[in-house]
């Protein structure tokens, strides 16, 4: 790593933030409606397993995908306007925020369903490798997933059929108010899967070395691997969790391992960056999110004549 490159890496964690923030923000005044689940306190796992990932990777995700949607590099602009269910957003409005999908940037949701990508990203890794192409396909999941039947029927097809996937498992603590000590019986999520690692989730730095040697891995033996990042989001399991099932010190305590004040002091002390540069940055951000906003505001309504498009049947 470089100054240049920690600079940007700094920017994508700060920008995914950022933009979160707003999102929430937006949600309580009825901007944004349907569900919302925010990634705040995980960015150093989104933006450190991409930068190990090349532009022909696939990527598939969860409803907690706006980060990994960033940090993949679809535009802000059109990530909300699919939040506001906007025409011009990417997936023409009709996602909005549990289903973001540009498949320019190989990123295949954003999928509703617990444990629904999985599936799916095997099948993704199959494809490429009949068709011998030169790429790896990453399945973002959490902890809630290694419980369901998916998960292990993804895993035992991946090895059984040697195919080049990289699951990514954002081990969190917490599903939909029940926390991962209740639901498995083996808390240690590496001990459930095929060849497999663990890595700080909250460090930057430890999440791309890990996630650069697993995608090597992948990509020189064509076959699947398993890397459980341990992270912890700062806020609710939504927007309507009333979250009475985690003590609040818990949730302070963990922020105190925030990772983008800890990449911050790691840039200050190598001197790559100062106090002034890192204040210029969220101001760069904060216009840019601005615009984001501006953009979906102005954005148009999807005409009434075109709902049944996209669409198996009509009644």
């Amino acid at each position: 790593m470089d100054a240049k490159k920690g600079l940007l890496l700094l920017y994508q964690m700060l920008l995914i933030r950022r933009f979160e923030e707003k999102a929430a923000e937006l949600y309580t005044k009825a901007k944004i409606r349907g569900f919302l689940h925010l990634y705040i306190g995980e960015e150093a796992t989104a933006v450190g397993v991409m930068h190990a990932l090349t532009d022909d990777d696939n990527v598939f995700s969860t409803y907690r995908e706006h980060g990994h949607a960033l940090a993949r590099g679809i535009d802000p602009d059109i990530i909300m306007a699919e939040m506001y269910g906007k025409l011009e957003g990417c997936s023409r409005g009709r996602g909005s925020s549990m289903h973001l999908f540009d498949a320019s940037k190989k990123f295949y949701g954003g999928n509703a369903v617990v444990s629904g990508n999985l599936p799916i990203a095997v099948g993704m890794a199959l494809a490429s490798k009949k068709q011998k192409k030169n790429n790896i396909t990453c399945c973002f999941f959490s902890e809630d997933d290694v419980s369901k039947c998916e998960f292990h029927e993804a895993l035992n097809l991946a090895a059984l059929w040697k195919v080049p996937i990289l699951f990514i498992c954002e081990n969190n603590l917490y599903a939909m108010g029940n926390s991962v000590r209740y639901s498995h019986t083996v808390t240690n999520l590496e001990k459930k899967g095929i060849v497999s690692s663990t890595v700080d989730g909250m460090n930057l730095i430890k999440v791309m070395h890990d996630a650069n040697t697993a995608v090597e891995k992948v990509r020189s033996s064509g076959k699947p691997y398993l890397l459980i990042c341990n992270t912890y989001r700062f806020r609710a399991y939504s927007m309507f969790d009333t979250e009475l099932y985690r003590a609040k010190k818990e949730v302070e305590e963990w922020k105190r391992r925030d990772p983008i004040p800890q990449f911050e002091q790691f840039l200050l002390q190598q001197q790559w960056i100062t106090e002034n540069e890192i204040t210029a940055f969220e101001s760069k951000i904060k216009t840019k999110i601005q615009k984001a906003l501006d953009f979906a505001e102005e954005g148009a309504r999807e005409p009434l004549e075109q709902l049944t498009k996209f669409v198996y049947t009509k009644i």
